[in-house]
């Protein structure tokens, strides 16, 4: 509904809100609403200008007064009985406001208990009935913005579910082409072969050996072959220091979220060619530690690079370790180091 619209359903009800008051209050009295002097005219249209005035700031409030209980309140479908007696004041005190006012500053009659009461008692049932309707048109709101919300995020899953089949066609096209390169090789050019059989494991654990979730055995021999193969193609002087926890057998992990941070290591490693990688146990908690030396002049563009796949990594790492890991990465002119711990419980 647009504010347009919103507005003139408004001024209709309160309106129709304080029609039904006089008809009351007329009949009450044994009065006829179409019976009246100028007086009366004047004092009823004025009488109903103050009303509406009232009730539209009394919508106003309405709306953020029912924002408020429905956020507070964890059942949103369901009011809670406290919520419709604290409406229930507002109203008794509204009502009597301008009930008042009107008539000693307005009509200049006297009080009349009867009528005060009648007014109260069918004001406060219509007031409340709006407020309901309020609140229900804001929980309807809020539902089709989350249904809303839901489609969209279904639709996204989908077309990250597309991604990645798309995704897995390319190691495996390269898993089958390495075995065909693997048979066309000279046999006594040993290094390739081994080189290319190290490549094709690699490969095949990200391909068919895991599943949802792997031991920290088999990541860590994923990583040690990883590692074994990044050392085929880097120069003679890189210092390597590996520690990895024997405790670090059966506890279960998501795969592949220590390889982006060791791929970096090697990528960028500078100045002492050096890299550290330590990995232990700490009660329910993997931590690990990866460091690479790099140079004071270390391009920007490699910074930006590290920076795009950390964010993806980052992005893995929210979806299946909510609230359950922490990324801490510094850097100084001469090391880069990233410390990742992962809570498994």
């Amino acid at each position: 509904m647009n504010l347009k619209h919103e507005w003139i359903n408004s001024f209709f009800i309160a309106l129709t809100l304080s029609v039904c008051l006089f008809i009351v209050v007329d009949i009450a009295y044994d009065e006829r609403i179409w019976e009246f002097g100028a007086f009366t005219l004047k004092a009823r249209l004025q009488s109903l200008g103050i009303t509406v005035v009232t009730f539209y700031l009394a919508s106003y409030g309405y709306q953020r007064m029912a924002q408020l209980f429905i956020n507070k309140n964890k059942d949103k479908k369901r009011a809670n009985w406290k919520e419709y007696v604290f409406v229930f004041l507002i109203n008794f005190i509204l009502l009597n406001f301008i009930h008042i006012f009107i008539i000693f500053y307005i009509t200049e009659m006297d009080f009349r208990w009867r009528e005060s009461l009648l007014i109260n008692v069918t004001g406060s049932i219509l007031l409340l009935l709006y407020y309901t309707m309020i609140r229900n048109r804001i929980l309807s709101k809020s539902f089709v913005e989350q249904s809303l919300q839901l489609e969209k995020v279904k639709v996204d899953q989908l077309e990250t579910e597309l991604k990645f089949l798309k995704s897995q066609y390319h190691p495996h096209f390269l898993f089958n082409a390495l075995n065909t390169i693997y048979f066309q090789v000279d046999e006594k050019n040993k290094e390739a072969k081994q080189s290319i059989e190290q490549l094709s494991d690699l490969l095949r654990y990200q391909l068919y050996d895991i599943e949802k979730e792997v031991t920290m055995e088999q990541e860590i021999n994923y990583l040690k072959s990883y590692i074994a193969f990044q050392q085929l193609r880097t120069s003679e002087r890189l210092v390597l220091d590996l520690h990895f926890d024997p405790e670090l057998k059966e506890q279960k992990i998501h795969p592949l979220l220590f390889q982006p941070l060791i791929e970096n290591a090697f990528k960028y490693v500078r100045g002492e060619y050096r890299i550290q990688l330590e990995m232990r146990l700490n009660g329910n908690q993997i931590q690990s530690e990866i460091k690479n030396s790099i140079s004071p002049s270390q391009n920007t563009n490699n910074k930006k690079d590290k920076g795009i796949g950390i964010e993806n990594l980052k992005r893995r790492l929210d979806l299946l370790y909510p609230n359950k890991y922490n990324l801490e990465i510094k850097q100084t002119e001469s090391m880069f180091v990233v410390n990742l711990t992962i809570s498994t419980d």
